[in-house]
């Protein structure tokens, strides 16, 4: 049996045709749901993890979820290596003079590299605690670097960013939410 040479010519263009449909496809999905960063958590409205951080900064105190109880905190993982968390550090700043509480966790990096970032940058966070392992990172369902929870003074957490926090997010997202929960 001989396959007609016009259906040989054809096949790479339908190949290509049905993979161009597929991703269409996808897209609109995906624009329905919006961007990954604000797809909805099973993390939002559960208990923080529970964990032990020693310091970043020898002499201070490190961070556990104990520490959480009465207070309104913005965790935000981060790490020296990670390029959008440089292009955060003013968002991170504005939330603190906004009289949010931030923790700071370095994730998965070297401390002399997340010193010397904060050092450079500013720092804004009350405490800082390393995350050497990645295992409390792991326990709040991280999936990469820079990524924030605001956890309300019962240890709940309220809300979630994945990808760095941005001014407008800050002004009209962060700010409302932690005064409402405080």
């Amino acid at each position: 049996m001989r396959i007609p040479r016009s259906l040989i010519t054809a096949a790479p263009l339908l190949a290509v045709l049905a993979l161009m449909v597929f991703f269409v496809l996808n897209l609109r999905q995906t624009a329905a749901v919006g961007p990954p960063d604000i797809v909805p958590s099973s993390a939002i409205d559960a208990p923080a993890p529970q964990f032990a951080l020693p310091s970043l900064f020898a002499g201070t105190p490190g961070f556990r979820t104990a520490d959480l109880n009465g207070r309104v905190t913005l965790v935000n993982f981060f790490a020296s290596w990670c390029v959008p968390c440089r292009a955060e550090q003013p968002a991170l700043r504005q939330a603190a003079q906004a009289g949010i509480g931030l923790v700071g966790i370095d994730y998965k990096d070297k401390p002399a590299n997340a010193q010397a970032f904060l050092a450079e940058l500013g720092n804004p966070y009350r405490v800082v605690a390393v995350d050497a392992d990645g295992r409390a990172g792991a326990e709040f369902g991280i999936n990469g670097v820079p990524q924030s929870y605001l956890i309300d003074r019962s240890g709940v957490i309220r809300f979630r960013l994945a990808g760095p926090l941005t001014p407008d997010i800050v002004r009209h997202q962060i700010v409302p939410l932690a005064a409402r929960l405080k």
